[in-house]
């Protein structure tokens, strides 16, 4: 049988109160110092996930009670052993390769040290989720009227795993390439290797405002636990793709610019009607993140081996992981923004504001 596991966690302590309502009254710290006492937790269990080939899997998920920021600032180690206790229980429940959700796939060095400790196969399922940002970002700028070609693309967190292999992939397709990160030399690093690659040669910038403010499309894949692109950034008629989670973009964003599209990016349809995956993060049933879809479509390739590990990932992983999702019947799914439904009337309005 092929069955796969999928690690979550609470992105912030107030996420915790979705479980436990009356936890929602405490303060942060002391819901942290409660998770701290908790190991994983299983979530649910999901049977006959169907490809369009006819190969079936079944899966489970597990929670990591711990929240971004102590994923972020507690040493490798101690996260790595909460980590681990969640995969080693999808394990156990039969997993033969598991899925790290949000900060789990961040920590250390993402995914590799896990791999080598685990008893299972492992994948950050970011190779998969930089195909889709980019796939969602180019429909979403031709729906707001915009040239893909003649456009300047900015990448937040561009010397990340997700925003290198962006930024590489981008680079081709756009008329200009901004690049943002916090690190000089990480982004002359990435801007070599693009220009080196595809003969594109993009601008490095270390503050978030100058680098989205002439941007056309704006790709955020950091890694930052809270928002850092406010209304007051981004230019009229912009497309905003928001990978990250926790989100990047401000809510605000979404509601103060008439003139600007948000949307989620990795948002995916999994084959079959309203498929229900028996717990509730943020999506209708039937829709699945992209880290998740991967960890689904190697179970349902029959694939348990490692994949999209480390800071670089390979683009011929992402090529492939595009393939396969075709082949199993997976797609990207319409756009949402901060777990809605972006409807096409609404997107024409915003296109209408922005002069197009």
């Amino acid at each position: 049988m092929n069955k796969f596991g999928f690690v979550l966690h609470p992105l912030a302590a107030h996420d915790v109160a979705r479980k436990y309502p009356p936890l929602k009254y405490l303060p942060d710290s002391w819901v942290e110092g409660l998770l701290n006492r908790m190991g994983p937790q299983f979530v649910s269990q999901i049977t006959d996930l169907r490809s369009a080939t006819g190969a079936t899997a079944d899966g489970c998920f597990v929670g990591c009670m711990t929240t971004s920021r102590q994923l972020v600032q507690w040493p490798p180690e101690r996260a790595y052993a909460r980590i681990l206790g969640a995969i080693d229980l999808a394990a156990r429940w039969g997993a033969r390769i598991v899925g790290l959700g949000a900060f789990t796939a961040v920590v250390g060095d993402k995914g590799i040290t896990l791999a080598d400790r685990a008893a299972v196969a492992i994948t950050t399922g970011n190779s998969y989720t930089v195909y889709t940002a980019i796939e969602g970002a180019r429909k979403a700028a031709e729906l707001m009227g915009l040239r893909v070609a003649e456009s300047r693309a900015a990448v937040l967190g561009a010397t990340g795993s997700i925003g290198r292999a962006c930024a590489l992939l981008l680079a081709p397709e756009v008329g200009a390439l901004s690049l943002v990160g916090r690190r000089p030399e990480a982004l002359d690093a990435v801007a070599e290797e693009v220009l080196g690659e595809t003969g594109a040669r993009p601008e490095t910038f270390t503050d978030v405002p100058a680098g989205v403010r002439d941007a056309d499309i704006v790709l955020a894949v950091t890694s930052a636990t809270e928002a850092i692109i406010g209304p007051d950034d981004v230019k009229p008629g912009a497309v905003v793709c928001d990978v990250a989670r926790p989100r990047n973009v401000a809510r605000a964003v979404a509601e103060e610019r008439d003139d600007v599209l948000v949307i989620e990016g990795g948002a995916v349809a999994v084959p079959g009607e309203g498929f229900d995956f028996g717990f509730d993060f943020g999506f209708p049933p039937g829709l699945a993140y992209a880290c998740m879809a991967e960890t689904m479509i190697l179970a349902l390739e029959g694939r348990f081996e490692d994949y999209s590990l480390g800071p670089e990932l390979q683009l011929g992983q992402v090529r492939e992981m595009g393939a396969l999702a075709v082949k199993h019947g997976f797609r990207l799914a319409g756009f949402r923004c901060f777990e809605r439904t972006v409807p096409d009337e609404e997107i024409a309005r915003k296109r209408e504001r922005a002069g197009r």
